[in-house]
């Protein structure tokens, strides 16, 4: 497979022309600072994320981060421990950098586009060999399209489980499954060359919250989903398939 999770982790290994890839999503440096702005006051877990990161790229082998989007949290230019946070981050990393673009990534390039090996992708994605990788607030584009896998973010999956006595607790989630390609060539307004895999990433920062895949009424936030995800199958960080995610 081109796109396999790190047993355990909210991240994925990608296999790129250039080598290997760790892949994460929705990062959202400095979301405690909008926290605090609801009224929520929690500690920085600048340095755990940082920590995250570093550990699975030592893990993982990596030759290159690419950031599914949401790098930051801020819709507009990041500042302050949000800003410290991300050039902090981006300080202590020794390879390459793929940011794709994502709807809290407004005015991240004036703090990005000077960075040597820091690549800040369009909204719509980019491809690097056979796999796609996109955030999914917007339409990718019919070359992302066109991989074998297309990576994305902006959802951060959630499932509900619950027990036998009433008892729930929820789980970060993967989803997986086939590109259906009306809703794609709808928009786009012409056939394109859709014969691939769709790869939901949950959120690598456990504070986002996200959408329940599994919950009635619950709506996805991208604009292709779940009409562009066909048998789309859940699974749990662990490994655990949990089968179709709307029987889940």
């Amino acid at each position: 497979m081109a796109v396999e999770p790190v047993p355990g982790e909210p991240a994925a290994v990608a296999d790129l022309p250039d080598g290997r890839a760790l892949v994460i999503a929705d990062y959202h440096a400095g979301l405690e600072v909008g926290l605090r702005y609801d009224g929520v006051e929690l500690r920085s877990r600048a340095d755990e994320r940082r920590g995250t990161v570093l550990d699975l790229l030592d893990r993982t082998d990596a030759d290159r981060l690419v950031v599914l989007g949401d790098f930051g949290h801020a819709i507009g230019d990041p500042g302050g421990e949000e800003r410290e946070e991300i050039e902090t981050l981006l300080d202590a990393l020794s390879v390459p950098v793929t940011v794709v673009k994502g709807n809290h990534d407004g005015d991240l390039g004036g703090l990005l586009d000077d960075r040597d090996g820091v690549a800040l992708t369009p909204g719509h994605g980019v491809r690097l060999g056979d796999v796609g990788f996109v955030h999914g607030h917007t339409w990718p584009s019919p070359d992302v399209l066109a991989a074998d896998v297309v990576c994305m973010g902006h959802e951060h999956p959630m499932v509900r489980l619950e027990d036998e006595v009433g008892g729930a607790r929820a789980e970060r989630a993967w989803l997986r499954g086939s590109l259906a390609p009306d809703p794609f060539e709808e928009s786009h307004d012409t056939d394109l060359a859709i014969d691939g895999e769709l790869v939901v990433f949950p959120s690598v920062n456990d504070l986002t919250g996200g959408t329940w895949i599994n919950v009635a009424g619950q709506d996805f936030l991208a604009p292709f989903l779940p009409a562009g995800l066909a048998d789309g199958q859940a699974y749990l960080l662990d490994g655990t398939r949990l089968g179709a995610y709307r029987r889940v």
